[in-house]
């Protein structure tokens, strides 16, 4: 009999196997796909020897998460690449707002009103930021804090909306920069703990920056996967589980799946009905006949670059998908541009980009013309580049992760307190009714992003259990 069964071979379901075979237990893997990966994963999706990421591409989040940090993943082949800035913002008027690793840089690029304003909100923790993430990133109860008084300052600034974070600046570059970072995380800027997502994200960028990886996404699961079977783990996959009697019997069988495909397969009834799951996604993969001709000359250098003109707008992109149940006019977007540090995504002298906007959980429409209006906005003559593009709206992108359900690539709504508290009210996000079966994707904390966490925390009361056992 193994120890443990994991299902689902994402980041998470990755990094809990991994945690449990380090610590001498036996550990089978089982995936429904014909390769590892789950949110991190590439592949040619337009034309021969354009990389593309189908769905995380840059990673503020995996190169600062403390579980992927203690994990020898550079022996196995992950090497993070860093653009010249992490990120930039830019605006109609040419100019841009940036997010460098330089917090003084970053105060500059919103000018001399809001530049104090943001060194004394962010400075104060960056000196203690390792704490601080392995503290907030831990949460519930699954480590006592290192560091409980600044986890309880960060709790005071970040735990009220965004807008009121935000309030603190005057002028438009800071909070349209900012507001950016809370729509990574779908989340309308007026919810609860949504400033906590933006500062966050900032901090992130300040202390390592928001690299891709070489090669794309896939080399992190990749990386992870190698490692666990020097470990002496199993990875089966083309193996789909419908009922846990398709699994071979174990001691404790973990779950990187969604809460209500884990009610199914378990039999636990209605035990998940209540979590709710948010706003999907429209995504173009591009193929790029050279770089993206932005009028800012910041966005040129920049891995990430949100596009919204305005706070406003992009509180209006976010407020139709998620509340309204309507595609937005002027999509608020992020996109990434692996290729300006990472010559092995594309062939010389092209480009594979990354770009989408949010819509209704379910839509079934096509926002490539929004989207490239908006780009158009911000680079002019986009679409002359454009050899090749990939679309994948919500129904396509849940066919490919079935985590993605209605195209929510979050795994759950970021909004009211299942920001903090998911899937359920409880103290045990990661058990289940079933004490032998337990749950380690993204729908448990600290919730969305290639950074293994939800994996490392469930792991350890999976392995809690099997001591006692």
């Amino acid at each position: 009999m193994l120890d443990a069964v994991v299902v689902g071979a994402g980041p998470n379901g990755l990094t809990a196997a991994v945690e449990l075979a380090r610590r001498g237990f036996s550990v089978a893997v089982f995936e429904a796909r014909d390769t590892v990966g789950g949110g991190a994963r590439t592949e040619e999706l337009t034309l021969p020897g354009f990389r593309h990421d189908p769905c995380s591409a840059a990673h503020p989040l995996g190169i600062n998460s403390p579980a992927f940090r203690a994990l020898p993943l550079e022996r196995y082949g992950l090497e993070w690449l860093h653009p010249e800035l992490p990120m930039a913002h830019p605006f109609t008027d040419g100019s841009a707002a940036v997010l460098s690793r330089s917090v003084a840089e970053t105060a500059a690029s919103f000018g001399p009103r809001d530049a104090g304003a943001y060194r004394r909100l962010v400075e104060p923790f960056l000196p203690k930021w390792d704490t601080l993430v392995r503290d907030f990133m831990s949460l519930p109860r699954t480590a006592l804090p290192r560091d409980p008084v600044t986890l309880a300052r960060f709790g005071l600034a970040g735990l009220p909306p965004s807008t009121w974070l935000t309030s603190r600046f005057r002028d438009e570059r800071a909070k349209t920069l900012f507001a950016g970072l809370v729509g990574h995380v779908m989340a309308p800027l007026s919810g609860f703990a949504t400033g906590a997502i933006g500062l966050v994200f900032a901090l992130a960028a300040h202390a390592r920056g928001w690299p891709v990886a070489r090669g794309g996404s896939q080399s992190i699961s990749d990386a992870l996967a190698a490692y666990l079977k020097d470990l002496g783990g199993e990875i089966h996959t083309d193996y789909e589980v419908k009922r846990l009697d398709d699994l071979p019997p174990a001691r404790a069988y973990v779950f990187d799946t969604s809460p209500t495909a884990l009610a199914k397969i378990a039999g636990f009834g209605d035990y998940y009905a209540n979590y709710r799951y948010g706003a999907g996604v429209f995504k173009v993969d591009y193929a790029l006949d050279g770089p993206v001709p932005w009028t800012a000359k910041e966005a040129r250098t920049a891995g990430t670059v949100q596009i919204g003109a305005d706070s406003t707008e992009i509180a209006t992109a976010l407020r139709a998908a998620s509340r309204e149940n309507r595609a937005p006019d002027k999509p608020f977007m992020i996109t990434v541009q692996p290729s300006i540090v990472d010559p092995t995504r594309a062939p010389a002298g092209k480009q594979v980009f990354w770009a989408y906007g949010h819509v209704p959980s379910g839509w079934t429409g096509d926002l490539t013309d929004a989207l490239e209006r908006q780009l158009e906005r911000f680079a002019p003559g986009f679409r002359d580049r454009v050899l090749a593009r990939a679309t994948a709206g919500p129904p396509e992108l849940a066919a490919r992760n079935a985590n993605y359900v209605g195209g929510d690539i979050g795994s759950g709504a970021v909004t009211g307190l299942q920001i903090l508290l998911r899937p359920k009210l409880s103290l045990s996000p990661y058990g289940t009714p079933h004490p032998a079966v337990f749950i380690c994707s993204s729908a448990t904390p600290p919730g969305p992003g290639v950074h293994g966490m939800s994996g490392h925390n469930a792991a350890k009361a999976v392995w809690r259990r099997l001591r006692q056992s």
